[in-house]
């Protein structure tokens, strides 16, 4: 291979964003086809569901979204009635997000097929390599920290 051409299907990163790409979008179909979500509406859900009350902008840093993909996500979920609005006392610019009760439910009944999802994606590596994968991607995660 000459030295100026870059051979993107054993480029790390991009193989890394191939792979996250495809299990985001294999995930998506079960919280699509059980309550219609997209991505960004199932991140806020979730985000909040782990967290409990966040403003948009940690919403956005938890779950390295866009603020604007993260307004949309709001303004769904809280049209469905599964998140509120309640305006900060100190800055009436933030606002604090929350799940209703039908939102911490339909959390509630997707947490356990996320968790099921990823034990069948785990399930294809042995215990050595499902090992050195969570080892790996510390690893990287803990260098780009470091890094930025």
């Amino acid at each position: 291979m000459e030295p100026d051409i870059l051979e993107l299907e054993s480029f790390l990163p991009y193989r890394l964003y191939r792979l996250a790409d495809t299990v985001s979008r294999e995930f998506s179909r079960i919280y699509k086809d059980r309550h219609g979500l997209t991505r960004p509406e199932w991140r806020t859900l979730s985000g909040l569901g782990q967290h409990g009350t966040m403003t948009a902008t940690e919403l956005g840093e938890q779950s390295a979204m866009h603020k604007t993909k993260v307004s949309r996500a709001v303004a769904e979920l809280e049209r469905r009635r599964w998140l509120t609005r309640t305006a900060d006392e100190n800055d009436r610019r933030v606002e604090h997000l929350a799940l209703t009760k039908a939102g911490v439910a339909a959390y509630r009944a997707m947490v356990p097929l996320a968790k099921a999802f990823e034990r069948e994606l785990l399930a294809k590596l042995s215990v050595e390599e499902r090992a050195a994968v969570a080892r790996a991607v510390a690893a990287l995660e803990g260098a780009l920290e470091e890094k930025s």
